[in-house]
């Protein structure tokens, strides 16, 4: 005889109607952070690759 059971390691299922604001906040946050970085680092890269072809 074969017993199948399921886990849910979950305590209670997440309502969609109330997000978690903390969690959506650092979720953007953390994405606009990196971004900022990217085209910071761009702008420096753009800067260099001039000035070493002196372009500028």
């Amino acid at each position: 005889m074969k017993v199948v059971s399921r886990n849910n390691y979950t305590a209670f299922k997440p309502d969609p109607s109330k997000p978690n604001m903390l969690r959506v906040g650092l979720a953007f946050g953390s994405t606009a952070l990196l971004w900022a970085l990217l085209f910071k680092q761009h702008s420096t890269d753009v800067h260099e690759y001039k000035t070493r072809n002196g372009l500028e």
